[in-house]
């Protein structure tokens, strides 16, 4: 389990920004401290309109990156969704369609889509939060193939409806295997790195503004560091959508299990 993951599954979302905002400012402060120390703010109030030119410059394309990857993790998030709900109405479509091949074919589909979904439900959304997938519901789902490749159809009615059939279990198949994608898939380590060294980079610039009081000083870099530090913990959240406080939920499954 990647590291992000690992801190989503295991901090809760509103400690977790605390941590983060709280690290953030202590950290711009600290930062803030150390510069008014050892650096005189004459040499900096002589050059505050060169500092703010490039400051400008640094800020616009952090802010640029950071709405990019927010915009991005939202998307996989609804995509991860989508996904989630296309699964759950394929089983929705074959409980119904089950009806047009006689009582016993109906009984058993009927029973082995909602033992999968009940499985989805109880045991593998709890793994999922952790990239993995249930075995158990794997099984169910070759259980479910096997019963539709072993039955021929007997009137052209059937023919149709099982060949609808087939292209839903076909849709089911692969809606789950990119639900197990999306609980492993988040935002590249990689761009992680720059996300945070922006951060740093832009909130340490503001160290090297001219400022006559400490205490106004501190206040926007704590502010602006604050305001990143819940941009990220947003990107954050959604980063990973099956796992943490804000995730997806099987209710579109629960309903399938009250058919």
């Amino acid at each position: 389990m990647p590291l992000v993951q690992r801190i989503l599954f295991y901090i809760p979302i509103i400690p977790l920004g605390a941590i983060m905002v709280c690290l953030a400012v202590g950290l711009s402060v600290a930062g803030l401290l150390i510069v008014w120390r050892f650096v005189p703010r004459q040499m900096f109030k002589a050059h505050n309109d060169l500092a703010s030119a490039i400051f400008q410059a640094i800020a616009m394309a952090y802010t640029v990156l950071l709405a990019f990857v927010v915009v991005i993790s939202w998307q996989n998030f609804d995509k991860a969704g989508m996904h989630t709900e296309t699964e759950a109405n394929c089983l929705v479509d074959l409980h119904r369609s089950s009806a047009a091949f006689g009582k016993v074919f109906e009984n058993n589909t009927r029973s082995l889509i909602k033992e999968y979904a009940s499985v989805v439900v109880s045991e593998e959304w709890a793994v999922l939060g952790r990239g993995q997938e249930s075995e158990k519901a794997k099984g169910i789902l070759r259980n479910i193939w096997a019963l539709y490749t072993a039955y021929e159809p007997k009137t052209e009615k059937e023919s149709i409806f099982f060949a609808e059939s087939i292209h839903k279990l076909d849709e089911l198949r692969e809606m789950r295997r990119s639900r197990i994608i999306d609980s492993r898939t988040g935002v590249h380590p990689v761009l992680w790195f720059v996300l945070v060294a922006g951060a740093i980079t832009t909130v340490s610039f503001t160290f090297f503004f001219g400022s006559d009081k400490f205490i106004n000083h501190a206040i926007m870099a704590s502010m602006l560091s604050a305001l990143i530090a819940l941009i990220l913990l947003t990107t954050l959240s959604f980063n990973f959508p099956f796992t943490g406080s804000v995730s997806i939920d099987p209710k579109t499954f629960q309903q399938v299990i009250s058919f």
